[in-house]
This record gives structure tokens, sequence and C-alpha cells, in this order.
């Protein structure tokens, strides 16, 4: 099995769902993760290498997977060279939606849009370039994967996702989840069970804004437009890997993820399923809420749980943030 990955968290694709499954890997292997001084490597100015707790006297790392803004040569300094890099996609016509909603309070040119319809009917009215926090507010996962804000043109785009090509071998669709968890399974050489996983990070629907009709899609995307080139890309390349894997056998082994998964939920969850936080009697179980954004849900445990299955269901059940500071507890 693969011990040396990196993965580039994008944000609002599904990514707290694969840390909590290399946090999982990693520490019950003993492998030693590169962890932020807080929560994030620097976001959003690109990563540096002394960002990492530990560097330089620690370095290589196993496990990189925290929110940065990708910086491949300062990466390398902090990761081993065969490392394994691969990160996740998601469809601009839901991802702009999922953004406009959770970074609310983040973004200005989202604070002061008074509806998602109204920013796409006029955007450049509520957007700046350059304003605090509007990298959330266009192209997110481009700037997310550290690539020129502004490519001039055509080729300065083609050169872009050709560097991606070169540096990841495995990027995941958002949309398509559980295929990716098989696929990457399948190129970590990891074993079955191992990417077993609750969806973490999601939002409870009430009040959300959301995108309706064809309309909108077409404006998100349009709005988005390097993101919709490279979520194009790489669902193409996505599904060519797919059908080298055979999807028959990618349809039984997701068949089998689901199914142990909906055992697990039975098994560890109340009401087997997420809940609102305020439902959530452990504090070190309730995930963290974004200011003047949507409500985050998370996961409370059944009582009577044997101290094995019990510890299982924790891990599978704990948030990014407290996962990362148990992590730190055990390596400092």
């Amino acid at each position: 099995p693969h011990t040396h990955v990196v993965f580039l968290k994008t944000h609002k694709t599904g990514g707290s769902s694969i840390v909590n499954v290399l946090h999982r890997f990693g520490h019950g292997r003993g492998l030693r993760f590169a962890l932020p001084h807080r929560y994030q490597f620097g976001y959003p100015l690109p990563f540096r290498a002394p960002w990492v707790r530990g560097y330089p006297g620690r370095a290589p790392f196993d496990i990189l997977c925290h929110h940065m803004r990708f910086n491949l040569a300062e990466v390398q300094k902090v990761m081993p060279n065969d490392s394994f890099y691969f990160s996740i996609v998601r469809d601009p016509a839901t991802l702009g939606e999922s953004s406009f909603r959770y970074f609310r309070g983040a973004a200005a040119a989202f604070r002061n849009s008074p509806s998602l319809g109204q920013f796409l009917a006029q955007p450049t009215r509520f957007y700046r370039y350059g304003e605090r926090g509007n990298h959330f507010a266009r192209n997110l996962l481009w700037f997310d994967f550290g690539l020129p804000d502004q490519p001039k043109n055509s080729q300065e785009i083609q050169a872009s996702l050709a560097f991606l090509d070169r540096t990841f071998p495995l990027v995941l669709v958002a949309e398509h989840f559980d295929e990716s968890l098989v696929l990457l399974r399948d190129a970590l050489c990891w074993p079955e069970g191992s990417v077993d996983s609750f969806a973490h990070n999601s939002r409870s629907r009430h009040g959300a804004a959301r995108a309706s009709g064809a309309a909108h899609v077409e404006q998100l995307r349009a709005w988005h437009n390097l993101d919709w080139q490279l979520y194009l890309h790489f669902n193409s390349s996505f599904w060519a890997r797919a059908e080298a894997f055979g999807m028959q056998r990618l349809r039984r082994e997701v068949s089998r993820l689901r199914q142990r998964r909906e055992r697990l939920a039975q098994q560890c969850l109340l009401g087997a399923g997420p809940v609102p936080a305020r439902d959530i009697p452990d504090g070190n179980l309730r995930p963290f809420q974004p200011p003047g954004g949507a409500s985050v849900l998370g996961f409370a445990l059944r009582d009577g749980l044997e101290p094995g299955m019990r510890e299982l269901c924790l891990r599978m059940a704990m948030p990014e943030l407290q996962y990362k500071d148990l992590l730190e507890r055990v390596q400092f």
C-alpha cells in the first residue's frame, strides 16, 4: 500500500470525507502527518514548507491532506519523492451554489449580494478581483490548485491542465463520490474497507440558497469558466480510468462499499445518519459552524457500543478539526 500521500483538499467538494479516510488510515498505522500550526496552511496564500509543524527537522512526512493553495515546489520540500498526489473536483454549477451559501460571511462579493439569483444576474456589480475573500467567489477550484489567476489565452489554460495531469495521477469527481473512493483505493493499493466513510461537512438544506433551473446552471458555469474547463478535463480522465478499471467491477465494488456504509451507519450512529450540531451531546463530535453560513451537520454515536466498535465509530464520526488536534497530540 502507498503510505506517502498528498491530497489537495479543494473547498466544497467532499474533501472532508476524504480527509477522514486519510486520518484514520494514517492514525491506525502510526504514519506521520504534515500538520498546519492551526487548521490550514496559510490559506489563501500559496503553500510554504515552514507552515508545517516540525519542519524542517521532522521532514519528510507521510501524509499531507489539510487545506492549502497548492504550490508543488514547496510541497516537495516536506513530502517524499514517491508520494502519490490526488485531488477532487466538482461541477461549478453546484460548487458555486454551495460556496455562495457557505462563504457568505467570508467573501465580500457574496456578502454584498442579496441572493444567489441577483449575484448571477450581475456578478460584476458585486465582485471585485482581489477584494478580501473573493477568491471564494470565482473559479475556486482553479485557485486552490494554485494556477495563474487570470490566464491570458487558451494556450495558458491548456498548459495549466497539462501541469496538473503530470502532477496528479488521480483526480476524483464529487458527483461520483463512491466510484471515486473505489478508484482511490485501487490506486493506493489499500485493503477493502479502508475507504469506508460517512459524509462529513454536509449542510442542512433548510434555508439554503439553491441554483434553480437550467439558466442558473449555465450562469454558474459561465461565471466559473476556468473551473468548468478544469472539471470537464478531469471528468474525462476520471471515466477513462474507470473504463480501464472495468465498469462491471466498479459497479460491484461500489455496491459493496454502500452496503458496508449502511451497515456501519446503523451500528454507529443515532438516527443512522447526520444530525444538526445541537443534537450531538459529545462536543468532540460537533462540527465547525461557519460564521454567517449554512448549518453544518455532524454525527452522534449510539449508546452501548462495545469498546472496539466505539473506537471505530468515533474515528469515522470525528470532524476534521478535532481529528487534526488528536493527531497533533499523538505526534507532538
